[in-house]
């Protein structure tokens, strides 16, 4: 199918669903995808058509200046006009292109975040309870509900592993990049001697999904409980609320604590389990389709160190684009991490569209 093609298809969609959606007779149950759909349409429909439009322009201008009956200053405005519309359609063809990328099926769910302490001791702990604390601080900014679901802590404030549960629009298409090792340089509060200490901590993103997205066949699953440990006060030890769940196919353990309630514990670690054994599933696939692609960018390989940050210098450098910021506070809060996704997902889609050309 040419471009072209595409186009039309598109545009023709569009106008297909506009019209059922004015219609009266139009059941209950179709309106929420039919108007899903619609809204996720109307931005590409809009940019074809300032792309179409913008390409008449060009035309036209181009027969006003090779008009040579035209009045010569409105030919001088048309050449004007000309280039700099010229020099404009290159980034809106991108644009188009961009959104006409197949989108990741998982971009629009909600994720399971989980951060772990890697290499490095206390300090890796406690590198791993900033790292949980800016994703904390980032949803925060976006709007995002963020649920913690497991917390293992150390004596001094780390974290050994982390859980989350994040809500929200886009969770996952913002968020994804953030999967592999993130390595930390710097003194350690414990440190006397001023020595810079480097250390790591391990992300995992993982989309939320729903049982309809992943069988899980229940003969698979050996259930165990026992008392819970750690904080809890006089429930601890008390009954058997503590819930592990071994997927025997796999290996994937998942333990969950928190809750007073061996219901609930379960119910949080099937979620879990099931986040990753779609994640197993779609690396699979992903490693498949990406085996000759050049960028590392969205591959999702944990055992990759994927950025360092460097407090001495102020300094974050993500290893698989080349970007260096020297805004690690403004990272570490939240706030510039923006900066760097945006980066991630720009290289992304570049490497996309050469893989289509």
């Amino acid at each position: 199918m040419s471009i072209e093609e595409n186009f039309n298809r598109v545009l023709a969609r569009f106008a297909e669903l506009r019209d059922t959606l004015a219609s009266p007779a139009l059941e209950l149950e179709r309106l929420a995808a039919l108007s899903k759909e619609y809204s996720d349409l109307e931005p590409i429909a809009a940019e074809i058509e300032a792309l179409r439009s913008a390409r008449a322009e060009l035309e036209d201008l181009g027969q006003m200046m090779a008009d040579p009956a035209a009045d010569p200053e409105m030919r001088g405005l048309a050449e004007e006009e000309y280039y700099a519309l010229k020099e404009r359609l290159p980034e809106i063809e991108r644009r188009v292109q961009v959104l006409l990328l197949p989108r990741d099926e998982a971009d629009e769910k909600n994720v399971i975040l989980e951060v772990r302490a890697g290499t490095g001791g206390e300090e890796a702990a406690l590198f791993a309870a900033d790292m949980f604390s800016r994703y904390q601080k980032y949803a925060g900014l976006q709007g995002w509900r963020f649920e913690i679901m497991e917390a293992s802590e150390t004596g001094i404030g780390g974290y050994k592993e982390a859980v989350a549960n994040i809500t929200g629009r886009n969770v996952y298409a913002r968020l994804k990049f953030e999967s592999g090792v993130h390595r930390v340089q710097r003194v350690p509060e414990t440190e006397a001697s001023g020595r810079i200490h480097t250390s790591a901590a391990t992300v995992a993103v993982l989309p939320d999904v729903e049982e309809v997205d992943v069988e899980i066949d229940e003969k698979d699953l050996r259930i165990d409980v026992y008392r819970a440990s750690g904080a809890g006060g006089q429930h601890v030890n008390k009954t058997e609320s503590a819930v592990r769940i071994t997927h025997l196919p796999t290996g994937i353990v998942v333990a969950q604590q928190d809750e007073k309630s061996q219901h609930k514990n379960k119910a949080k670690a099937m979620k879990i389990l099931r986040a990753r054994l779609y994640e197993q599933q779609r690396a699979a696939q992903q490693a498949e389709r990406a085996a000759d692609r050049r960028s590392q960018v969205g591959s999702g390989d944990r055992s990759e160190r994927i950025r360092t940050y460097n407090f001495p210098q102020g300094r974050v450098t993500d290893h698989r684009i080349n970007l260096t910021l020297y805004k690690i506070y403004m990272v570490m809060s939240g706030v510039a991490l923006d900066v760097i996704i945006d980066a991630l997902i720009a290289e992304d889609e570049a490497a996309r569209l050469a893989d289509l050309s």
